[in-house]
């Protein structure tokens, strides 16, 4: 499969300036990918104005995005700010088909240095999203400080997506951290996160990867304000190392038990 990292600056805000900008940067993937994977919140920034800026699913964000994965010819994934009908709010995880098959995954960790936890509902549930033979399972910046929510059960997922905009000062994490993900998991990650200086004067340095099985960096992104780069990853080949060194028999068992 080929996948393809966009990383790019976001228009504190301002969803029409966004859309337009990412759209001109997917454009040029059409028939070169299979799956384009975009930072988090990628229309308004990571703004706590969530009540102004929120969308249904059926909002002109997702149906955008629709249009696009119809137009273009593959598979896009990001994260919005969503609203459900019930009012509650929340950082949601998207993954979008050509086909107009929708799969949405809620950020469960909220960051507690921000005012995320006064405005936004954590998530309780994630999807493993089946594409082009492959499992995949999508996660939300913060929530890759956190191994036990990310537990590859049963090699269940095969890609794990980290959409994110994480602050450079914490960049060398950031790395850590993705490695360590596909290590313990046995599985590829690829984790995509924005470039520029966001509303709240917060600098973020981008450096989107895609990381193999054994924790090599097989593409990277580096600090470039704009890149769209693209690698393939191969399921046969997982598929063989798990066979080889299958770890995920020696897992401990966890549980989620919400209060």
């Amino acid at each position: 499969m080929n996948i393809s990292i966009v990383q790019s600056d976001i228009v504190w805000e301002d969803k029409e300036k966004n859309l337009q900008n990412y759209y001109r940067l997917l454009s040029p993937l059409q028939g070169k990918t299979d799956l384009a994977v975009l930072p988090e919140t990628f229309t308004t920034g990571f703004s706590m104005c969530v009540s102004h800026l929120a969308e249904t699913n059926t909002g002109t964000t997702v149906q955008t995005l629709l249009q696009w994965a119809n137009e273009l010819g593959f598979a896009i994934a990001g994260s919005f700010l969503a609203k459900n009908p019930d009012g509650k709010l929340f950082n949601r995880g998207f993954f979008i088909t050509p086909e107009g098959e929708t799969y949405f995954s809620d950020k469960r960790h909220l960051f507690c240095l921000s005012e995320e936890k006064d405005w936004l509902t954590p998530g309780k549930n994630y999807s493993i999203i089946p594409y082009q033979d492959w499992n995949i399972r999508l996660i939300i910046c913060y929530d890759l400080r956190f191994p036990v929510w990310i537990r590859n059960r049963e090699s269940e997922y095969d890609l794990l997506l980290c959409v994110a905009n994480w602050p450079q000062a914490r960049a060398k994490v950031w790395d850590i951290l993705l490695k360590a993900r596909a290590l313990e998991n046995a599985c590829y990650v690829c984790g995509v996160n924005r470039t520029g200086v966001d509303g709240n004067n917060i600098p973020h340095q981008g450096d989107s990867v895609v990381v193999d099985y054994k924790g090599n960096c097989i593409l990277d992104a580096g600090q470039n304000p704009e890149a769209i780069l693209t690698c393939n990853i191969h399921k046969e080949d997982l598929e063989d190392f798990r066979l080889r060194f299958p770890v995920g028999k020696d897992a401990d068992c966890f549980k989620i038990i919400e209060n």
